[in-house]
């Protein structure tokens, strides 16, 4: 098992593809803690994972409040006895455009693409010090290496969590602690729709889905299992010389 005796934490881990990654973590001899603002999500989850013959730590936070970000990182090391292990993966789409921009959903979007992020590393940092090493993965986007028409919000703040792991792989590095990033194409997740559907036509959202499908060499949406999958990869020691990758799990479409 790659991750036999590996502390993980997760954050957005009740739904998507947090979801998928606590689930194949913990088959893959983890123990975890789950991260999410969505208690009934949280409990479901934790139920299911007791169904499957697991345990999953729960911890409910807000990750767009500074401090319930910051404590939701030491409860977790808390409850897992050490952190080798984070997956850094909270982020919501913003506002579709910046005409007319709402400041206040600009800044939601900004705090949880971004300032959760940086704030997870910061706190975790001393956690994996001590542990003797550890693995970091942020989650950007396809968004955060090719600017995005519909997204420029969503897309500003995925380059920064880029631009995030570039610098923090030099600063962790004298510590033993890798720090990578995944960027997934359009995802088979509950997010989807707010980056197709913004207005809230069903029509409007398949001829957007349409237009970025045909995009894709594989000509498919991303499954949250295939992230999970890379990012299980990155917190593995079969990585264990890979740190400032960012990852596109996208199908082709960032080669075009």
């Amino acid at each position: 098992m790659r991750l036999q005796n590996k502390r993980v934490i997760v954050t957005a881990a009740a739904s998507g593809m947090g979801r998928a990654g606590v689930e194949l973590f913990l088959r893959e001899g983890a123990s975890v803690a789950a991260v999410d603002v969505n208690s009934a999500g949280l409990d479901a989850l934790a139920a299911d994972m007791k169904s499957a013959g697991h345990h999953v730590h729960t911890v409910l936070a807000d990750l767009s409040r500074p401090e319930e970000m910051r404590s939701s990182i030491h409860d977790a090391a808390a409850a897992l006895g050490g952190v080798d292990v984070l997956w850094a993966h909270a982020g919501i789409p913003g506002p579709g455009g910046i005409e007319n921009l709402d400041v206040a959903a600009f800044d939601l979007a900004m705090a949880l693409n971004v300032t959760s992020a940086a704030l997870a590393a910061g706190e975790v940092v001393g956690h994996m010090r001590k542990s003797g090493g550890g693995s970091i993965i942020f989650t950007s986007s396809i968004s955060g290496l090719m600017g995005s028409m519909m997204s420029p919000v969503y897309s500003a703040a995925k380059f920064a969590v880029v631009g995030l792991t570039k610098s923090l792989c030099q600063t962790f590095a004298p510590d033993n602690v890798r720090v990578n990033v995944v960027c997934p194409g359009l995802a088979d997740t509950p997010m989807k729709l707010g980056f197709t559907g913004r207005s809230g036509d069903p029509k409007e959202a398949e001829a957007n889905q349409a237009k970025l499908l045909a995009a894709v060499p594989m000509g498919r949406l991303c499954k949250a299992e295939e992230v999970a999958h890379a990012v299980l990869w990155l917190a593995s020691d079969d990585a264990s010389f890979v740190t400032g990758v960012a990852l596109p799990v996208d199908g082709g479409f960032t080669a075009r």
